[in-house]
């Protein structure tokens, strides 16, 4: 039997994506071992989102071709700068159902480029899950933005909506099969179905409907697609099956640097939907990501940043250095020296640091699910509550798929202790 290794950078998107690949590779025999030196080829799945990641698998390239192994690689980078590999087979985002032929040939010692930006049928497909709780759905491809940092554009396109009918289709099968947590995840779940005259909260309506007991995580929506239909997303969230979670992106707190980037919101918009969300869940988990350092960013335009955050206290921050992206409009612009890059960024860590706070959660009791074994050695479980914050329990693997009633005993910076009652 041919054994495979998969490694996936990236988003809940790539890990979807290696979900399915090996889903259908699985059907036609082929097997999948947790090393590389015991594999007959090796497959890794990219991300292009920050130089660090781009950087990370760069590495690791040089490392597999020295073992001499039949390489393929997938993703972002596969489909945005494909001349950089251009002695390996590649695999685009548009074409993971080709997964097998791709193997097949490269076992071969073929080198073969699937790119072409074809309407991928990646919905209700065979798959191996990472976590057999977990169903990752997308629900659409690329977006309809053009930010000036942003490479992801480069790799995924344009808005491409899934049919609706296919999504609740996928769903409905993973609730039969015992999945607890749905994530609805995309490049912008806010842009989803703008081109087939469809939108995000008549696609929750449709999630919401399925029988069963399960939850969904709501993937990263763009403020401008929030703010449009503001009231009737808050209003959603009132259905218990929906985790009180969500990731909007700020970026920056300047009008003039949201402008410049090409963001399509403005500050007042996100100020807008935060509130709106705060006010009818006053503990609800926002997440939100920042970038320092952006070309034209001034002292005054971080300040401002600062300003929002602390005004905010977001529980979640995704903080990034800016760095300039091969082939984005931002590139081109005149860059800050790194030592100011780092310096925003170490001041925005060390205020998010100062400022989470999660001890109104202290003696909250409640339902959980547990979804993730803890830490290797440390006996414990990783839970989640309805607002989806961490919670680590006493426990082993036994525990995993259980819902459990439990109390917080401790509030942490960025977790919480309970005990099962």
């Amino acid at each position: 039997m041919t054994s495979i290794f998969l490694k996936t950078y990236g988003c809940s998107m790539n890990y979807s994506d290696s979900e399915v690949m090996k889903g259908l590779l699985k059907e036609e025999g082929y097997d999948f071992v947790d090393n590389k030196e015991d594999a007959d080829i090796i497959i890794i799945n990219t991300c292009t989102v920050k130089d660090s990641s781009e950087d990370r698998f760069l590495a690791e390239l040089k490392k597999h071709k020295k073992a001499e192994k039949p390489l393929i690689v997938c993703g972002c980078i596969a489909q945005a700068d494909p001349e950089k590999l251009e002695q390996v087979s590649l695999l685009g985002v548009h074409n993971i159902n080709h997964i097998v032929e791709v193997v097949e040939e490269t076992l071969q010692g073929n080198v073969v480029h699937f790119l072409k930006r074809n309407k991928n049928p990646r919905l209700n497909l065979p798959k191996v899950r990472k976590n057999k709780f977990i169903e990752i759905i997308p629900i659409n491809q690329g977006c309809v933005g053009a930010c000036a940092y942003c490479k992801t554009k480069l790799a995924r396109g344009t808005l491409m909506s899934y049919d609706p009918k296919e999504i609740v289709k996928q769903a409905e099968a993973a609730v039969k099969e015992g999945i607890k947590e749905i994530w609805i995840t995309s490049q912008d779940t806010g842009a989803y179905g703008l081109d087939i005259n469809y939108t995000l909260p008549q696609l929750i309506k449709d999630l919401v409907a399925i029988k069963g007991e399960f939850w969904i995580r709501l993937g990263m929506i763009n403020p401008d697609h929030a703010f449009q239909y503001l009231e009737e997303l808050t209003k959603l969230y009132e259905n218990p099956k929906i985790l009180k979670f969500i990731h909007m992106p700020l970026q920056s707190g300047s009008e003039k640097v949201l402008k410049d980037m090409k963001r399509k919101y403005t500050v007042k918009e996100f100020e807008e939907c935060v509130k709106m969300f705060r006010n009818r869940f006053p503990n609800i988990t926002i997440a939100t990501d920042i970038i320092c350092g952006f070309p034209t960013e001034t002292e005054d335009d971080f300040e401002e940043t600062l300003a929002l955050m602390k005004k905010y206290r977001f529980p979640v921050i995704n903080i990034s250095k800016y760095c300039a992206r091969r082939g984005t409009e931002a590139a081109a612009m005149k860059q800050h020296s790194t030592n100011v890059i780092k310096e925003r960024s170490k001041l925005c860590a060390e205020l998010f640091r100062n400022h989470v706070d999660n001890s109104s959660w202290l003696n909250w009791e409640g339902e959980v699910f547990v979804d993730e074994i803890g830490k290797e050695g440390t006996n414990t479980v990783i839970a989640r509550n309805d607002y989806y914050k961490q919670i680590l329990l006493k426990g082993g693997k036994e525990l995993l798929g259980k819902k459990l009633n439990v109390k917080i005993k401790e509030a942490r910076l960025f977790d919480l202790i309970g005990e099962s009652l």
